[in-house]
């Protein structure tokens, strides 16, 4: 851009001439919109920006930046970076955290016809995106994948073994679950019409990790009379350019989570599944102190006790930092949010017991009694949390 534009965009955001009417910026209107969700990616931020610019050429793009209130203010970065720069925007989220929902709002604020979802760590090969972008304009396919699984596509340099083995092996369970052709359906990178995001965003779910498999999943239920056209791309996933992986435990329980989520039609919300997870995680936990104190002659009424205790601490340990991670409670918080959350599943105990006892009472099977309490309390204990531990603010 001309040096001219960069001065007036400069005196616009300075605020030193509040009543002057300057000029409009103009630019051409964007072909294609990258959407980049991030958090603490201040670091790579002009890197990818300078190699959008090459490969880009003479096509009309703009960079979306949706950031999660990175404690790096990567925000900051990428808004000094607009003043002089109109292809780039940014989208700052404060209160709400997660890539699927970063993703969303960044396709629903884009403006082009097209928009590509890529990370912004530099392990998306940028290079393809002109022929991801042909392949949609041709109008045989509307969306497309960038893809480590198919010919000539790789992720032997991005991910270690265990990494790369835990992805084979969830793609393998998404493809059966989804019922797709799609090899990469774990796949944070894809070009795709931004009408059809248009279309399906009521349906979306704006947690969980993997956006790519929702839009599969969803697509073939909201669009089933005319399916979405859906092709690969080959690409070599890379390692990182700079800071750190945001691959951890949460993102397995979003995985399971969207899974179970899609597979019940969105019976069960992708939050409460995780939930769920983490209270059979502190049942084996319980399991296992139990039986260790009892072994060593402790009376029963007691070891339940301890073990019961201990079980839940584990389960608010491991809630706060996977669940709710976006709302994760430190320093003295931690403390209160654990003795309310002990406060929590003693009254869904209680409900438990109470409803598995009546319904025994009215002639339930056992199993069945039991099962149910089990249900109604864990809902309670899920429901009190969010609402009271880890609440939205």
């Amino acid at each position: 851009m001309g040096s001219s534009n960069a001065v007036l965009s400069d005196a616009i955001y300075s605020g030193a001439s509040r009543n002057a009417q300057p000029a409009p910026l103009t630019r051409t209107a964007p072909l294609l919109s990258v959407v980049v969700p991030t958090f603490n990616e201040r670091a790579n931020v002009k890197e990818l920006i300078s190699r959008l610019d090459i490969v880009l050429g003479d096509i009309a793009w703009e960079i979306v930046f949706v950031d999660d209130n990175s404690p790096d203010a990567t925000h900051a970065l990428v808004k000094s970076i607009a003043r002089k720069d109109p292809r780039v925007r940014c989208l700052r989220r404060v209160g709400r955290r997660g890539l699927a929902g970063a993703c969303i709002e960044g396709i629903l604020s884009s403006s082009a016809p097209y928009v590509v979802v890529m990370d912004g760590d530099l392990q998306h090969d940028e290079a393809i995106l002109p022929a991801m972008l042909e392949t949609l304009r041709a109008d045989e396919h509307d969306l497309v994948v960038g893809s480590r699984l198919v010919d000539g596509g790789s992720a032997d340099e991005g991910f270690n073994p265990v990494r790369a083995a835990i992805s084979h092996w969830s793609g393998a369970l998404a493809r059966g679950i989804l019922n797709t052709d799609v090899r990469d359906v774990m796949s944070g990178f894809f070009m795709l019409r931004r009408d059809i995001i248009e279309e399906l965003a009521p349906h979306l779910s704006a947690e969980g990790f993997k956006i790519l498999a929702d839009i599969l999943a969803t697509s073939s239920k909201t669009m089933a009379e005319s399916p979405i056209r859906v092709t690969e791309v080959a690409y070599q996933f890379r390692e990182r350019h700079a800071g750190e992986s945001k691959l951890d435990a949460k993102v397995a329980l979003d995985f399971v989570g969207l899974m179970v989520n899609k597979a019940t039609r969105g019976l069960l919300p992708i939050g409460f599944v995780s939930f769920a997870l983490v209270g059979a995680l502190g049942l084996g936990v319980h399991m296992l102190i139990l039986k260790g104190l009892m072994d060593i002659a402790v009376p029963f009424a007691s070891a339940q006790m301890a073990a019961t205790a201990v079980a839940i601490a584990f389960n608010f340990v491991l809630n706060n930092i996977a669940t709710y991670r976006d709302r994760t409670l430190k320093g003295l918080k931690i403390l209160g949010g654990l003795a309310m959350f002990y406060g929590v599943c003693t009254i869904g105990a209680l409900s438990n017991i109470a409803l598995a006892n009546f319904l025994f009472e009215q002639g339930a099977s056992w199993w069945l009694a039991a099962i149910c309490g089990v249900v109604i309390g864990s809902v309670w204990n899920y429901a009190l949390s969010s609402l009271m531990i880890w609440k939205k603010t």
